[in-house]
């Protein structure tokens, strides 16, 4: 709790003390109005100034004004104590709204605690704490245990664990070493680093996040703004509506001006638009916290509104739904064992550096012995041309595509329907087997499409730039309805416009890609979702909702989320207008008095900002 809202607490404190006073003074004394005007000042002195202050500026019909005009008209007609609780209550519910705000901030404000306040610079060996933002690319900095990373690097010395919570959500630690990419945002747990600076802290990853989350709340979705211009029109409206109450009774009617001056205050109390108008916006930011906790970044709550209704989720392949790693599937060999033939091609590639080089080696898990490499040629565009010692005996090894099989007179047509990256291996002339490498598939894939399907997800479709068939073995493999391969950046666009054009049952697509190659597509479609935020200027740049981590699965929480609050935010609205409506009726044809007035706004309010608060509250439900 704040300062300003302890004060309150013991100003309210002081009203209700002062109001109970009044009321056992009531039938005993004359002066009972005495401490019903010091508890009505206690609580609520300010009302009136501020609605002063407003009018001046020329903003009439708020909160304050209404407030104001209820309560001082209520004085006027002898309901002293009625006007009384109605501030007290007032300001009990301003200053309950008030706490559930900041509560809702703090998801928010603790991901802003990311930001740096300095950065270790190494110059002529020496340590010097400079501002991050004085801090060049190329610059050595030093990151001692528990302090935040400052900027964008490469770790050039030293090792330790990295907290990155507030970045992606996960609570286990990074272990990170020389040569590994560190992130800003993150905090040192333990060992003393010295990082190699490769952006500036304009660039960095923490102030695109930072910039990101500062303009979220300026996208509003189509509810939140629909209560904005909701409550422009209302207000002047019931003010109207109260005068005319107040008034065209008594002059038509011959009724009592107390009476229907009663009334219309009363009117005016329970029309105060406050619960709509705190709980709608309060319950979006409250799931813009739930989301940013989960490392799941919103760029408006707009984009959450959105997320809440997806139907279609459109993901690339290469990145998003594989690793983007390659890895041995198969061996098939021919007059080799398994072993042999993958000893053969590490070999073979000893030399290399090529991702499928890698996984070959990596894959076979022995080391190569260099002296049995007496030459390694490699020829663009077919393989390579090696000459081994296999046996006590030189061989010429041949590993690579079909058509350098061809060139080589070697037939390799047991193999040629092989799906995935294929090595072919020949011994001169004499085939001796194929090993089929492919891109890996996240392991957290399965999970995320099954819950995609559980919450209603009806079109799964992959894009992939690879051909046709190697995207649909991926598919087979997840279950994916839809491939369309070989496809360019362009390509991809206009694919994802055919869907939206298909769309008939007014949901909504979205387009998850690896955020570098994507953004054209990440841009056209209804959600542009980036996995792999981290360290990727384009999926910041690009994407309306950024995914940390490399988990596709948070896509289901992201939608989960979105639509927890969209229920939260229908729930406010329909519950808000319906008893308001109602008191409003009782209290114009005299069946309510100012205390149902009292609920019908203070209440009300108080219900629906618990309500919005549970939008803060995500746990990650069980995947069906």
């Amino acid at each position: 709790m704040t300062k300003k809202q302890k004060k309150m607490v013991v100003r309210l404190l002081a009203s209700a003390v002062l109001l109970i006073i009044g009321f056992v003074m009531e039938d005993r004394s004359s002066l009972a109005w005495i401490p019903f005007i010091l508890s009505y000042l206690s609580a609520g002195y300010d009302i009136p100034l501020k609605a002063a202050r407003n009018i001046k500026s020329g903003q009439i019909f708020d909160e304050n004004f209404l407030m104001t005009i209820a309560t001082f008209g209520a004085i006027a007609v002898g309901s002293l104590e009625e006007a009384v609780a109605v501030m007290l209550f007032y300001q009990v519910g301003e200053l309950f709204s008030d706490y559930a705000v900041n509560k809702s901030r703090k998801s928010i404000t603790d991901l802003m605690d990311i930001n740096p306040e300095y950065a270790n610079l190494l110059r002529d060996g020496k340590e010097e704490q400079v501002d991050p933002y004085e801090v060049e690319i190329g610059d050595l900095i030093v990151i001692k245990p528990g302090e935040k990373v400052p900027l964008d690097g490469v770790i050039t010395k030293g090792s330790s664990s990295l907290d990155t919570k507030a970045l992606t959500g996960e609570s286990m630690p990074v272990e990170v070493g020389e040569g590994a990419d560190i992130i800003s945002g993150s905090i040192n747990l333990n060992g003393v680093l010295e990082v190699k600076v490769t952006k500036l802290f304009d660039d960095s990853t923490v102030a695109k996040i930072l910039e990101l989350v500062e303009n979220a709340s300026s996208r509003k979705a189509k509810a939140e703004a629909f209560i904005t211009r909701f409550a422009r029109v209302y207000t002047p409206i019931v003010v109207v509506l109260a005068l005319a109450l107040a008034v065209i009774p008594p002059l038509l009617l011959g009724g009592e001006w107390s009476v229907w001056v009663y009334r219309a205050c009363s009117f005016l109390v329970v029309s105060c638009p406050c619960a709509l108008v705190i709980s709608v916006p309060l319950s979006f930011f409250g799931g813009l916290g739930a989301a940013s906790k989960n490392g799941i970044l919103m760029k408006g709550s707009n984009y959450l509104e959105a997320v809440s209704t997806l139907d279609t989720v459109v993901f690339d392949k290469t990145g998003t739904l594989t690793t983007g790693k390659f890895e041995v599937t198969g061996v098939e060999p021919v007059t080799l064992t398994k072993e042999e033939l993958l000893k053969t091609a590490a070999m073979g590639e000893y030399y290399s550096n090529h991702p499928i080089a890698l996984s070959v080696k990596e894959a076979y898990g022995a080391p190569v012995n260099g002296d049995d490499i007496d030459s390694i040629e490699e020829i663009p565009g077919r393989g390579v041309h090696a000459v081994l010692k296999l046996e006590g005996r030189t061989e010429d090894i041949y590993i690579g595509n079909q058509t350098m099989m061809k060139e080589q007179g070697v037939n390799a047509s047991v193999h040629q329907n092989l799906i995935g990256t294929t090595l072919y291996l020949a011994r001169g002339s004499e085939y001796l087997g194929a090993i089929i490498i492919s891109d890996k598939i996240r392991e957290d894939v399965p999970d995320a499409l099954a819950g995609l399907r559980h919450q209603g997800v009806k079109n799964l479709v992959m894009l992939t730039g690879d051909k046709e068939e190697v995207g649909k073995a991926v598919a087979d493999k997840l279950g994916i309805n839809q491939v369309f391969g070989s496809l360019l950046p362009g390509d991809k666009v206009h694919k994802v416009e055919e869907l939206l054009n298909r769309e008939q049952s007014g949901g909504t697509l979205a387009f998850v890609g690896d955020g570098i190659n994507d953004a054209p597509v990440l841009a056209r479609a209804d959600v542009g979702i980036a996995m792999g935020g981290i360290g990727s200027d384009a999926a910041v740049e690009a994407a309306d909702v950024v995914i940390m981590n490399d988990e596709p699965s948070k896509i289901v929480d992201a939608i989960q989320i979105a639509r927890k609050t969209m229920g939260i935010v229908k729930q406010n609205i329909i519950f808000a207008i319906g008893v308001k409506i109602l008191v409003l009726i009782l209290v114009a044809f005299g069946y309510a008095s100012m205390w149902a007035a009292v609920f019908g706004d203070v209440g009300v309010s108080v219900l629906a900002i618990l309500n919005a608060i549970r939008a803060l509250n995500y746990k990650r439900q069980r995947r069906e």
